[in-house]
């Protein structure tokens, strides 16, 4: 397939089981499943609105192992914007975002007009290792955007995706497409209040 020019890519990294895929799925497809499946590379697209007209947001879902550093450089160089995902429930998995951090930083050059956020994912879990206000110590040394979520209690996650888009300095990019809502939301809404409880 050949690469559009007003596709708008967003590659989300992070180490195995912090919820990278929980969180895309989510988002793109409003489901969530309990198992754990390790993903190599998987991409999804949804349309969106791109400078008034519409393009295609496609997110790369990338494998939590550092066994493909070829395919990794590859997804920086052709990313537009990072989504950086660690677990509450794991320092180690914070740890491991420096490296991704900073070959980003040795690919993109000046990271100051690349959207970034930092996801501190699992918020609903009570064994926590990290507190929020380590995420945020981080985004701050780090220069970018920060953002707890929860992608089995759907918290958060439409936020991330938009806040991200939000973070785009060259062009503006937001999911409502012109103002309008998207055939499923539109859906949803007209079956809000179709039916009634007796």
């Amino acid at each position: 397939m050949p690469e559009q020019s007003n596709d708008y890519r967003v590659v989300v990294f992070g180490a195995a089981g912090v919820g990278k895929s929980s969180l895309v799925l989510r988002f793109v497809r409003g489901t969530f499943r309990e198992t754990y499946i390790p993903t190599i590379e998987d991409t999804y697209r949804q349309v969106i609105s791109c400078d008034k007209s519409i393009c295609t947001l496609q997110i790369t879902d990338t494998t939590g192992s550092h066994q493909f550093p070829a395919m990794q450089r590859l997804s920086i160089s052709k990313g537009h914007a990072f989504i950086l995902v660690y677990s509450v429930t794991s320092r180690q998995s914070m740890e491991d975002l420096q490296p991704i951090f900073e070959q980003i930083c040795q690919i993109k050059g000046d990271i100051q007009k690349i959207p970034i956020m930092l996801v501190g994912n699992k918020s609903d879990e009570t064994q926590r290792e990290l507190d929020a206000s380590e995420g945020q110590a981080l985004a701050s040394k780090w220069k970018c955007s920060f953002m707890e979520t929860s992608a089995k209690m759907n918290y958060n996650v439409q936020e991330l995706f938009q806040e991200l888009l939000n973070l785009e300095k060259r062009r503006t990019v937001s999911l409502q497409v012109d103002g309008k809502k998207s055939k499923q939301q539109k859906k949803k809404d007209k079956l809000h209040g179709k039916c009634c409880v007796m």
